[in-house]
C-alpha cells in the first residue's frame, strides 16, 4: 500500500522531502539549545579554569563512560531497525534492545546522581553542597541543568521508540511505505546520543 498524499503535496517525494526538512529543522533547533549550554562550559573553562579542573575530578567519570557504551550500543540497534524498514522488514527486537538501553542509562544516570548528593557536590534544591568556590558551583549548576536536560530528551526518545514497536508488533506501521517515520525517529535518537557524546568531555574530563 502506497503512502497516502496529502494536500498540499502533489506527490509522495515532495512529501517525504518536507517531512525530512521539518525534522533536520527541528533537530537544528535542539542543537542550538544545546550549544549554548556548550559556549558558557566554554566561558566557564577559561575564565576559571583551575576550579573546573577541581569540580571534574570530583564527578564519577567511569559511570559517564559506562552510559557512553550504553547510548553507543543503542544507536546501533536503532540503525538496525532503521536499515531493515527502509527494505520493507520489521525489527521490533531491534527497537526493544535500544529501549531497554536507554531504560538502563537513566537509571544509571539516577544512580549517579544519589551518589553526588550524597558526596555534596550535586546543587538540587535542598541540598547541602560543598565548594570551594562559586565558579565550581556555576559549573556543577551547569552540569545538573545540561545533563537533566538530556535526560528528558533520551526519555522522550525511548517513549518515542516505544511506541513504533508496538506499531512494528501490531502491523499497524507499513513497510516500507512510512518508512520514514522511523528514519526521523532514528536521527531524533542519534541526536540525542550525539550530544551526549559531547558532555561526557566536556564535564567529565574536564581535567
Amino acid at each position: 500500500m502506497a503512502d497516502p498524499v496529502r494536500e498540499p503535496f502533489a506527490a509522495p517525494n515532495q512529501q517525504r522531502e518536507a517531512a525530512m526538512m521539518g525534522m533536520y529543522i527541528f533537530l537544528a533547533s535542539e542543537t542550538m539549545l544545546f550549544s549554548g549550554l556548550f559556549l558558557v562550559a566554554l566561558y566557564l573553562r577559561l575564565e576559571y579554569a583551575a576550579d573546573v579542573v577541581a569540580a571534574s575530578r570530583q564527578m564519577h567519570y567511569f559511570l559517564g563512560a559506562a552510559n557512553t557504551a550504553l547510548l553507543l550500543t543503542s544507536s546501533f540497534f536503532v540503525a538496525l531497525a532503521v536499515e531493515a524498514a527502509r527494505e520493507g522488514r520489521a525489527r521490533p527486537a531491534a527497537l526493544m534492545t535500544a529501549i531497554l538501553l536507554g531504560f538502563g542509562f537513566l537509571g544509571l544516570k539516577a544512580v549517579e546522581y544519589r551518589m553526588e548528593v550524597v558526596e555534596g557536590i550535586l546543587p538540587l534544591p535542598g541540598a547541602a553542597t560543598e565548594f570551594s568556590s562559586r565558579a565550581q558551583h556555576a559549573f556543577m549548576n551547569l552540569y545538573l541543568i545540561a545533563t537533566a536536560l538530556h535526560a528528558l530528551h533520551l526519555a522522550i526518545g525511548v517513549g518515542l521508540l516505544a511506541t513504533l514497536a508496538v506499531r512494528l508488533l501490531r502491523g499497524t506501521l507499513p513497510l516500507p511505505e512510512r518508512s520514514i517515520v522511523l528514519m526521523n525517529a532514528g536521527l531524533y535518537w542519534h541526536l540525542v546520543d550525539v550530544i551526549w557524546i559531547f558532555l561526557y568531555p566536556v564535564f567529565y574530563l574536564a581535567r
